[in-house]
């Protein structure tokens, strides 16, 4: 998503009911103790017609999660795979957010706010459901240095205080807890198509094929709808990937389920900026291996696009995907 047009009128949609129950679990948000607001992206709000929301209304709706009129009437687990370093994961899914809203801007784009530490949904595994109050800031400071640099990213909408303490292993606990909503263009990914094809849900590959085409893309499925959905990604993911090289950024997790089929970058966990140009530069402390480090990121964004031609090979024939691949 470019940098934020002109304020624009409140549009609610639910495109995403479309594809049907197969896609999403209905969930709740989790009761917090408390909801003090952090950071509130007011020229965001004002874009999709909720700048007009007072601070309360604010809490109510995205610390509470009471829902926004005419758009969806129960938060959704959105149901995905994905490779994660690699490794083949059939046990992630929404694990600590879920879909809230769809909207409209003023160029008519289906936009998502979706969460991340609202609660524990079934695909949890093991975890808390929670985000601690540091995780969130540091969303807060990526999406906002890489909108300012021009790069293609979803925007930090909303971060609350939620009053818990968190323990963690990986940092000094206990530790504040938070909950943040964050303003998409998609919140499908690439491991959405995976999870799909590992199941064999041949229909339902391809009804999420021409749901992506006709909504992101403007364009009607068709015979070739698997191609010209995988151009599309293609040319995408590259403009991706040369914006982080540009802007020196190293994202540290390009997982498949961490691709969105818009190609907006999202989910930022450990991330940092290279003080120089170093190819082995690593943004993640467990990224032995150095597949996400700052040089390899458009190798490591190409590998999930291929990931993407094998799951449309399951409704199109491969040799046809090829050229996408090419690009």
């Amino acid at each position: 998503m470019s940098s934020a047009p002109q304020a624009g009128a409140y549009r609610a949609e639910r495109a995403i009911l479309e594809l049907g129950g197969d896609f999403y679990d209905p969930v709740e948000a989790a009761d917090f103790p408390q909801t003090i607001l952090r950071f509130r992206n007011q020229s965001w709000a004002e874009t999709v017609g909720l700048g007009g929301l007072s601070d309360e209304e604010w809490l109510r709706h995205f610390g509470r999660f009471e829902p926004l009129p005419d758009t969806l009437e129960q938060p959704l687990a959105l149901r995905y795979h994905g490779h994660q370093f690699r490794v083949y994961n059939p046990d992630i899914g929404d694990g600590r957010g879920f879909l809230y809203a769809q909207l409209r801007d003023g160029a008519d784009r289906l936009l998502d706010l979706g969460t991340k530490g609202s609660g524990q949904t079934p695909y949890s595994r093991f975890g808390d459901g929670r985000l601690t109050l540091k995780g969130g800031v540091r969303e807060v400071l990526a999406t906002e240095m890489l909108e300012a640099l021009g790069v293609e990213t979803s925007k930090t909408f909303s971060l609350i205080e939620t009053g818990e303490a968190l323990e963690r292993n990986d940092e000094p606990s206990p530790t504040r807890s938070a909950v943040l909503v964050r303003l998409q263009h998609s919140h499908i990914r690439i491991g959405t198509f995976q999870r799909l094809a590992f199941f064999g849900e041949k229909e339902n590959l391809a009804r999420l094929t021409d749901y992506c085409l006709r909504h992101y893309y403007g364009e009607e499925g068709g015979p070739d709808a698997p191609q010209r959905l995988l151009a599309h990604v293609a040319d995408a993911t590259a403009r991706l990937a040369a914006s982080y090289i540009a802007a020196g950024f190293v994202h540290g997790v390009l997982n498949s389920d961490n691709i969105a089929i818009t190609a907006e970058s999202f989910d930022y966990g450990p991330w940092r900026w290279t003080p120089y140009c170093d190819g082995h530069f690593p943004a993640a402390y467990f990224d032995h291996a150095g597949l996400n480090a700052f040089g390899r990121q458009p190798e490591a964004i190409h590998w999930d696009l291929v990931q993407l031609a094998a799951s449309l090979g399951a409704i199109a024939e491969p040799d046809m995907l090829m050229p996408a691949l090419e690009r």
